[in-house]
């Protein structure tokens, strides 16, 4: 099959006479229009198509963008015909000599679509201006319509500035030279691919446009952005925009993030329009987002997949609900302690909260907070984060929390990608906000100068907040309920495999998430906890519990020392507390700084819950002794899912040792299954109970996340077992029905022996004396991949190198008891770990640094 340009078959290239009905056309004029479609080669194979895929470029670009439609039908056999048009004056169709402005080119799709006689059902694929032609296109043509697809555009300027680089394309100065007289323009788009496109593929885009004659369709293109009221193609814009509100049709948006015409506040803009669309943005990809990244796979996944109803990582017993607000409204004239901070001393009773969150809430209901508006909150775990909390689920807004431990990168990654409507920080986050452009109104926690608020765009204040909703008017405002099956909350990852995800509850789903803790742990009113892991901040009151931070930085966990804690549940008289592996490692290396009133305290602890990753059993033998009357429990769960399995010390020590962490039983209400690895370490899609089956963790319970927040792609492969959420994990159940963790699916060693998990083999190495933690790593190609072992020693190398022979060969000995066979051993001073819980080992990176490193040269630290 011969290609006529890299990625095309000639037999996929045609040009069709299509009669033109545009009014800046003379009557009886026809139009040569050239497409790439798939037609013959479906008739050729015996194959009826099940629908259309009708494609429409941007600008300056031209049908080529969709070549990988075609070529997956190809691959894959689908059933599915693709037609993607050259738009008249662009790609290889006529050059009309006319400006054809937006309306005009909707109506020239019409009438080739006429000219094609084509059929439904129709899915419309856009990008760039083509988007918004696509969908004028889909208005008028409701009969055909199926499925909108839209990748980077836009489709309403009004309010926004307009981008740099159309500002200045469109600028008088610049607008013939840089769009027509040069291929400027053509250029810099081009330049906008991540990576940089081919030279082959770039020389492909720029084919059609290699002279001024050839370009007069670019230039018109960008003359005919309607960014002012009074453009001639404002009004078709207007319709187009307003008109997309009644569409019905399944709608998928892939968006490229890192684009400078069409950014993220686009993004939100079609998701207000289309608040039923399916959405999925890929981080690090910009513009042109079907060179950046394979856009095929998701459009012909999602066509299969649309209709479904998503259930499937729910459980019937969702149909139990009590409002996360339930215990604060129950408690109104309670005047006990309900929540204390430390540093700064404050503290308020149950009446007190109450009145603080109903009074945030109308105060916030009064600025346009309601019910599916986003609220980021950039506030440290304490009083004002409560508050904020309740105050926001009171009125059935999401709450956005994405921890500062992400760094300011992530962090802020994390912000763009949600899109808040609002943003509540404290002065360190506003100025990030300010200077970083991070979206939503903001509200400082603080009162500011005048100066100050004017320089970080401050809108409102929480005390003024405040004083609006605790007028006698306003207090009088009875604030319906929120819809228990309305999103609730985006909680974010800790970013320890990947850029960090938004996780979406509902209110169902978050209070489901309370109830199991409350029954797994007999936590009831009355209970006082020490909230030293941030994720628990929000479940105190809705547990009826008091609560106290103890003075630590929460984004660091390692700052909490044991005084720190010891002091937290004395001012409480703590029954429980919570805190992270990492936390709790630090606070026995300082717990010889404790006096005899603070081990006291600590003495009175009944319940020690620690998660976020697993904890050795002699660690957990030391803070056994620390708070000797406790219950030590290490729950394993995820963001997705909060808490999945659990076990206690007594439950590590009967366990002994095997292949990976234990992890203990289910937790209430939830279960957990097996997929099978295959050979290719891929996981299987059935669901086993059987023990000794070592695959992907799965799960299902009533407080498994909804959904992830804008990660369609991540979301349809997180349910693609039906009834499961798939962990990403890897483990196996034991005769006795407890779950043992493994690894993580990406980090699972492909042998030239098959799949190997790494985590046995991490511990035997562990076992050495003079040795610290342990990551064991693949190098090379899948399948023939050896086995390298990364460990911290004690005392601490001081840089990377290769393990002494000494050291290299007793790891090797402990490690063959596994049997696993070691080709490098290699010690660093520090392992790598997330941010959040510093604990969890980037294996990837620790792959790639070890491959790097055995190659030769220079040894850096990973």
């Amino acid at each position: 099959m011969t290609e006529i340009f890299p990625g095309v078959l000639r037999s996929s290239s045609r040009t069709l006479m299509v009669p033109s009905t545009t009014a800046v056309d003379a009557p009886g004029t026809t139009h040569q229009w050239h497409l790439l479609d798939n037609e013959a080669e479906l008739a050729a194979a015996g194959v009826t198509p099940i629908g259309t895929l009708l494609c429409v470029h941007g600008n300056p670009t031209w049908s080529y963008l969709w070549r990988s439609l075609l070529n997956h039908v190809r691959e894959h056999q689908l059933p599915w015909r693709v037609v993607a048009v050259d738009q008249l004056d662009m790609g290889f169709s006529t050059r009309t000599g006319v400006f054809r402005r937006l309306a005009d080119r909707v109506n020239d799709l019409s009438d080739l679509t006429k000219t094609l006689d084509l059929a439904g059902p129709v899915t419309t694929v856009g990008h760039d201006w083509g988007g918004i032609i696509s969908l004028g296109w889909a208005l008028k043509h409701p009969e055909l319509l199926a499925n909108v697809v839209l990748t980077n555009t836009a489709v309403h300027p009004a309010g926004f500035e307009l981008p740099a680089a159309l500002k200045l394309a469109s600028h008088p100065a610049v607008h013939p030279w840089g769009t027509k007289t040069t291929d400027a323009f053509l250029r810099t788009t081009h330049s906008l691919a991540h990576p940089a496109l081919e030279p082959q593929i770039r020389r492909s885009f720029m084919s059609p446009y290699v002279s001024s004659a050839r370009r007069t369709g670019v230039a018109n293109f960008v003359a005919d952005i309607p960014f002012t009221k009074d453009h001639p193609s404002r009004p078709a814009l207007n319709d187009i925009s307003e008109g997309i509100r009644q569409l019905t049709v399944p709608a998928l948006l892939l968006w490229g993030p890192k684009d400078p015409v069409f950014s993220d506040r686009y993004l939100r803009d079609l998701i207000f329009r289309l608040p039923h669309a399916s959405v999925h943005r890929f981080e690090g990809a910009g513009h042109l987002l079907p060179e950046d990244r394979d856009v095929a796979t998701p459009i012909f996944d999602w066509l299969t997949n649309n209709t479904q109803q998503h259930e499937a990582n729910r459980a019937s017993t969702l149909a139990n609900y009590r409002p996360m607000l339930a215990e604060l409204d129950e408690r109104t004239a309670d005047q006990s302690l309900a929540v204390l901070d430390i540093n700064p001393p404050m503290s308020l009773s149950w009446s007190e909260l109450g009145t603080r969150v109903n009074s945030l809430a109308r105060g916030l209901s009064q600025i346009g907070v309601g019910p599916g508006k986003r609220v980021n909150l950039l506030v440290p775990p304490g009083i004002e984060l409560t508050s904020l909390i309740y105050a926001c689920l009171r009125l059935g807004a999401v709450i956005v929390v994405a921890d500062a431990g992400l760094g300011t990168k992530g962090l802020g990654r994390a912000i763009r990608g949600a899109g808040p409507s609002y943003l509540i920080g404290i002065d360190r986050a506003l100025s990030g906000a300010r200077f970083l452009n991070w979206p939503g109104i903001r509200i400082s926690v603080n009162d500011l100068p005048t100066a100050k608020r004017k320089l970080l765009g401050v809108k409102h204040t929480i005390n003024e907040l405040l004083t609006a909703g605790a007028t006698s008017e306003a207090a009088r405002q009875q604030i319906p309920a929120a819809d228990p099956d309305a999103d609730a909350a985006v909680l974010f990852t800790s970013g320890s495999t990947g850029p960090a995800k938004g996780v979406v509850y509902t209110h169902r789903q978050l209070a489901a998430m309370r109830d199991t803790l409350a029954q797994t742990y007999n936590l009831r009113a009355g209970s006082a906890l020490v909230a030293g892991f941030a994720p628990f901040a929000l479940l105190g009151p809705a547990l009826g519990a008091t609560s106290v931070t103890p003075d630590m930085d929460v984004t660091a966990p390692r700052t909490l020392t044991a005084q720190a804690l010891a002091n937290a549940a004395a001012a409480v008289d703590a029954t429980t507390v919570f805190a992270s592996p990492a936390a709790l490692a630090n606070v026995l290396a300082t717990a010889d700084q404790l006096t005899a009133a603070q081990r006291t305290a600590l003495a009175k602890v009944d319940l020690l819950l620690s998660a976020g990753a697993p904890i050795p059993e002699p660690l957990l033998d030391r803070v056994q002794a620390l708070v000797p009357a406790a219950a030590v429990h290490t729950p394993y769960g995820m963001t997705e899912a909060l808490p999945v399995t659990d076990i206690d010390l007594p439950g590590i020590r009967a366990a002994g040792s095997g292949n990976g962490v234990c992890v203990g039983t289910p937790v209430s209400g939830a279960q957990v299954a097996i997929a099978a690895l295959n050979a290719d370490g891929s996981a299987s899609a059935e669901p086993l109970s059987s023990p000794n089956v070592t695959g992907e963790i799965l799960v299902r319970a009533p407080h498994v996340k909804d959904r992830y927040d804008r990660l369609w792609i991540t979301e349809n492969i997180s349910t693609s077992i039906p009834g499961w959420h798939r962990t990403g994990d890897v483990g196996h159940l034991d005769a006795s029905g407890r779950l043992w963790v493994e690894g993580r699916l990406g980090h699972v060693l492909l042998t030239p022996n098959g799949p190997s998990t790494p985590v046995a083999a991490e511990h035997a190495a562990e076992s050495v004396n003079g040795t610290g933690r342990a990551a064991l790593v693949g190098v090379g190609p899948a399948g023939t991949q050896a086995a390298v072992l990364i460990m911290e020693t004690v005392p601490a190398a001081k840089r990377s190198a290769p393990a002494t022979p000494e050291l290299a060969r007793a790891v090797r000995a402990a490690v063959a008891a596994t049997g696993t066979s070691v080709s490098a051993v290699l010690v660093v001073p520090e392992l790598p770990t997330d941010i959040r819980h510093n604990s969890k080992i980037d294996r990837a990176a620790l792959a790639r640094w070890a491959t790097q490193t055995l190659a030769g040269g220079r040894i850096r630290n990973p």
